[in-house]
């Protein structure tokens, strides 16, 4: 589900995550913007202080994807992605490989409905402006 939400993306994915260490979500993020996806996320500092989300961020910011990081809170727990300014993915689903395989997670988007997303992308453009540059 979410790999095929972001597969779905037209113009721009916009996404928050708390923990962010699976390589084939990282994959489809870099292959949409290859296809001319504007794509930038932002993600919770102590959340990903491993070695295994070090190397996602380096892989998404060697692949020139805007990564921000965020520690302005004590946790940054979204999940959420804002597709194309109108579709919402969001849950309790990590964009983890443990909560591709391991865990009881949810995920739901919720397509075509402008009305939601843009709230969600308001709170994305709030965290994505407390956030620093990976680098």
């Amino acid at each position: 589900m979410v790999i095929g939400a972001i597969d779905s993306a037209q113009s721009s994915i916009r996404m928050m995550a708390y923990s962010f260490t699976a390589m084939d979500i990282m994959q489809a993020l870099v292959k949409a913007k290859n296809r001319g996806v504007d794509v930038k996320i932002v993600i919770d500092e102590r959340g990903n202080r491993n070695d295994v989300s070090h190397r996602a961020m380096k892989y998404i910011v060697k692949n020139e994807i805007p990564l921000r990081v965020d520690s302005d809170f004590p946790i940054q727990h979204d999940k959420v992605m804002i597709i194309d300014e109108r579709s919402v993915q969001t849950g309790s689903f990590n964009y983890t490989k443990a909560a591709e395989s391991k865990n009881s997670e949810n995920a739901v988007v919720i397509w075509n409905m402008p009305q939601l997303a843009k709230p969600y992308l308001e709170h994305w453009e709030d965290r994505w402006n407390r956030g620093e540059d990976y680098k």
